[in-house]
């Protein structure tokens, strides 16, 4: 999971994949309840496609383990209304609940809290690490060893366009064309700059916001070259003297400058609408946008999507974990719903459901993940798509206070967008309200 993610669900899960989901989750758990009653919360932001109407994951689960009821809570609110609850309830003492979603963007701050959190590997959690990417496994784990989350996702990233809008400014539809269209991110913006010129470019924009374009440049700069944004590996901030953060800057507002973006404030209620309302031809898209995308743009748009490679090579951005905390008074039984969860079937199930790509490899060669084309973007092979490379994608070290500094950051790219602040006035504000919220 990115930032938030809602959606309706696609096709039912293939029958291979449902079959091997149901024998990962068939073993009676090892847990301490026996038969007694009980009840678990699931505490996420956005979706994360558990539900009965997506992959039925917590159906699946509750079928054999007839003692154990499943309470989800949280879906579609925002992550920093999540990490915000999370951080009161941690700091009472009371009312974390079981099993909490954390963010890459966050884990690292609870890194720093993991007093607060079940150690996975006391139940467990070592033995599946060939489960998971490595470094993915590694996000998860504190520096003295201990297992504070397992991944469920990661955001390999992608161009989201629409076809239609795309055929009306002349540019090619085809996917493999479109990719081809933009080997870099200055290719990128010089054919939006193209879509800008023609009779579509005055009814839309190139791209919805900004910010997402700003985040998929870094994350994947980043990758390439420090491998960190705004702190270093030794948590110093650095976020003015970090080229790769200057360098995505500089290309973000350069966008907003040829009148590129549509200006959007990403995940508000008007970025929502301006997919329905066919404001901008394209989106920045790491795998688990498309379920905002189909979500947002509604029944009446399927077909119109494609997905294209994204610009440059690699980068991720986005993807979670789940973890156990300390106040749950069952954690065997949180634990043992958290390692199926994460299972390399059950990211299956979710992927084929919201499109969210798998941290674990055992998926990419798996012929249903391989073959699976999703309706909604125009029958696009997103596991051949999103899954090339996976296992090559490079993570970015992200501090504790990652969060706190990007949002800072983000809402001097808006105030440019709103013309209330040249780039230069708001690079100098960026470095100074990103120094405060550092602290």
């Amino acid at each position: 999971m990115g930032v938030i993610s809602r959606r309706r669900g696609f096709a039912a899960v293939a029958v291979v994949a449902a079959a091997a989901l149901v024998a990962a989750g068939c073993s009676k758990s090892d847990t301490a309840s026996g038969d007694k009653k009980i009840t678990l919360t699931v505490t996420v932001y956005g979706e994360f496609g558990y539900e009965t109407a997506k992959a039925g994951l917590y159906d699946k689960y509750m079928q054999t383990h007839p003692n154990i009821t499943i309470k989800e809570i949280g879906e579609g609110q925002q992550l920093g209304d999540e990490n915000t609850k999370l951080d009161q309830t941690l700091a009472a003492g009371a009312g974390a609940g079981d099993i909490v979603a954390l963010e890459e963007g966050t884990i690292t701050k609870y890194k720093g809290l993991a007093q607060d959190f079940v150690d996975l590997n006391n139940y467990g959690g070592a033995a599946l690490k060939d489960n998971f990417l490595p470094w993915k496994f590694q996000e998860g784990t504190t520096s003295d060893g201990k297992l504070l989350g397992l991944g469920t996702d990661v955001g390999s990233m992608g161009i989201c366009y629409r076809t239609d809008m795309f055929a009306a400014a002349g540019l090619p539809t085809d996917r493999t064309a479109v990719g081809n269209l933009w080997p870099t991110w200055q290719a990128y913006l010089d054919q939006g700059v193209k879509f800008a010129g023609s009779p579509e470019g005055s009814k839309a924009k190139w791209v919805d916001a900004a910010t997402n374009l700003y985040n998929n440049i870094l994350m994947q700069v980043a990758g390439a070259n420090t491998g960190y944004t705004y702190f270093d590996k030794s948590n110093n901030l650095v976020l003015s003297s970090n080229p790769d953060i200057k360098t995505a800057y500089d290309m973000t507002t350069k966008a907003i400058s040829q009148g590129l973006s549509a200006g959007e404030i990403s995940f508000s209620d008007e970025w929502t609408a301006g997919f329905k309302n066919s404001k901008f031809a394209t989106i920045a898209c790491p795998a688990w946008m498309l379920a905002n995308i189909q979500e947002n743009s509604g029944d009446g748009l399927s077909g119109k999507w494609d997905i294209a490679k994204a610009p440059g090579d690699g980068g991720n951005w986005g993807g979670s974990f789940l973890s156990v905390t300390k106040q749950s008074k069952h954690p065997a039984e949180a634990a043992d719903l958290v390692k199926f969860l994460t299972s390399p079937e059950s990211q299956l199930a979710v992927f084929e459901k919201l499109g969210n790509l798998p941290s674990s490899p055992k998926d990419y060669d798996d012929p249903t993940f391989q073959a699976f084309k999703n309706p909604y973007f125009s029958n696009a092979p997103t596991g051949q798509i999103f899954g090339a490379g996976a296992e090559a994608l490079k993570p970015v070290y992200l501090g504790a206070k990652n969060n706190d500094v990007r949002t800072a950051v983000e809402a001097t790219l808006q105030a440019v967008e709103q013309k209330k602040k040249t780039p230069d006035q708001a690079w100098q504000l960026a470095l100074s309200s990103g120094a405060a919220a550092a602290k």
